[in-house]
């Protein structure tokens, strides 16, 4: 069965720091480009940021540029989204997915995980 489990979410003040972790199991997702998004209190889905297969390509949101940074470790199938400077506005359910493709260009994604909960309070 193939799965995305994150981890890495909690409670944590204004201006504080997550590393949130995205563990592939099932299959690699090596050969895959995979991105985070992010679901806040009464708000849709949105994208976060995203990561081509090899980790030399990223791209994130407008609103998190400069202050989080995606990475992944192919070799242990887990994908990261280190955030600083943490914001109440950054609270949400941060999910991981993984793309069919390999590039991050007007990619799709077809696999998710549950979600991890980050609050962040002022």
């Amino acid at each position: 069965q193939v799965q995305l489990v994150e981890s890495g979410g909690g409670l944590v003040q204004a201006g504080g720091s997550l590393r949130l972790s995205c563990a592939a199991s099932g299959r690699t997702f090596s050969g895959n480009a995979m991105g985070w998004f992010r679901q806040g209190p009464g708000k849709e889905r949105e994208f976060v940021a995203a990561i081509n297969w090899s980790g030399s390509s990223t791209d994130y949101s407008h609103s998190v540029k400069g202050r989080f940074t995606i990475s992944r470790d192919n070799a242990k199938n887990t994908m990261y989204l280190q955030m600083n400077s943490l914001k109440p506005e950054d609270t949400a359910v941060y999910y991981c997915a993984a793309s069919p493709r390999r590039y991050i260009t007007n990619t799709d994604y077809n696999t998710w995980g549950q979600g991890t909960q980050v609050t962040v309070s002022s």
